[in-house]
């Protein structure tokens, strides 16, 4: 919502709303909720370094909205302070990860994604809060974003206490390590800002040992161009070749780091019944998911964040996940039903992992 004139909040308890607003988001499914400032100056910088280094590869929406990401007055005029939040993800009943990457049968799926698409529980669940807010004070400005506009959401949930970025890029909480989601409400109120959570990372190099891709070309900077889960999400085109073979059996995103991480032996489970296993996609052959026709590809992940990559890159991702899976006559027939794919891509990719299955059989 958006107030056309400067408001004045001076006879506000700011202080007291921003506890009240911490215990409410709590009620609303949140695990932590903080308060940042807009100045975003020094990550800034590290953006527009890393932006001129190319590692965002094909992102161009990274680059396209200019400075908007690191100013938020800029993205929505009146923006004084964000008000930040995490919610748990990882579904309780998820088969183990490490179980199924190490079965080459098996597709490994990023566990945020098992279940619905998160983008709309959230921003859903933040626009309950500003009008929460809004019941008890009035009109305010806000707009509520979740990995859904130029925001720098690692950054701002940093500076408002709800944990570190780790040498992955990814947010850590001692608490409850990095299994979560974040979401912001950029608004016009003068609330009080939270300190900043210490970095607790030390010495410790395990997530950028742990990457298969070598991603993490330096700490707290990942290279995209290599990054598993931009290469089978992001990336539109072919799969560069020297990279395949260790991408394994990850069909969509990559949890490796987090996995690595020690921090995460303290990640919190989700109680949230939309993050649910759907469709037994947390332990699925690949030959079955590689049979599902594009009908069924848009039937079964109806809802699902997977969906938005398309049936076609889903058979690229798996057609390389069968390409380094143990070589079987049932891998071989699966890839063999696709060699006449309408998708040159699609094509591609059977052929490199026949070859690949082929070679490893003699």
């Amino acid at each position: 919502m958006h107030v056309d004139t400067l408001t004045d909040y001076s006879h506000l308890d700011l202080r007291q709303i921003a506890e009240n607003i911490k215990a409410w988001g709590m009620e609303l499914g949140f695990q932590a909720i903080g308060i940042a400032g807009n100045d975003l100056g020094q990550a800034e910088a590290r953006l527009l370094e890393w932006l001129a280094q190319g590692c965002h590869g094909e992102m161009d929406y990274m680059a396209n909205h200019g400075v908007k990401r690191s100013r938020p007055q800029e993205l929505v005029p009146g923006t004084l302070r964000v008000i930040t939040a995490r919610m748990a993800y990882f579904p309780p009943q998820a088969r183990d990860s490490i179980a199924v990457m190490d079965d080459s049968s098996k597709a490994f799926i990023s566990r945020y994604a098992l279940g619905r698409d998160y983008h709309k529980l959230i921003r859903a669940r933040l626009q309950k809060l500003a009008e929460k807010i809004q019941s008890e004070i009035g009109p305010f400005q806000f707009r509520a974003f979740t990995d859904s506009a130029p925001v720098m959401e690692v950054e701002l949930a940093s500076k408002s206490g709800l944990g570190w970025r780790g040498k992955h890029s990814l947010l850590l909480s001692r608490s409850s390590g990095s299994w979560f989601f974040l979401g912001e409400i950029y608004t016009d109120l003068p609330l009080p800002i939270d300190e900043p959570e210490q970095n607790h990372c030390g010495t410790c190099t395990r997530c950028m040992t742990s990457c298969p891709t070598d991603a993490i070309v330096a700490p707290y900077q990942v290279d995209a161009q290599r990054c598993i889960s931009y290469l089978t999400i992001e990336l539109k085109g072919s799969i560069p070749e020297e990279l395949r073979p260790l991408i394994g059996n990850r069909v969509y995103g990559c949890d490796d780091c987090q996995l690595a991480c020690p921090w995460n032996k303290f990640g919190q489970l989700t109680r949230e019944p939309d993050f649910a296993v759907r469709h037994g996609l947390d332990d699925a052959k690949l030959t079955a998911l590689f049979r599902w026709s594009e009908e069924e590809f848009d039937a079964r992940l109806a809802g699902s964040p997977i969906r938005r990559i398309g049936h076609e890159r889903w058979l690229r991702n798996i057609a390389v996940g069968l390409g380094n899976a143990l070589p079987s006559d049932d891998v071989i027939a699966a890839l063999q039903s696709r060699l006449d794919h309408p998708s040159v891509l699609v094509r591609e990719h059977v052929v490199w992992a026949l070859e690949r299955q082929i070679s490893r059989r003699e």
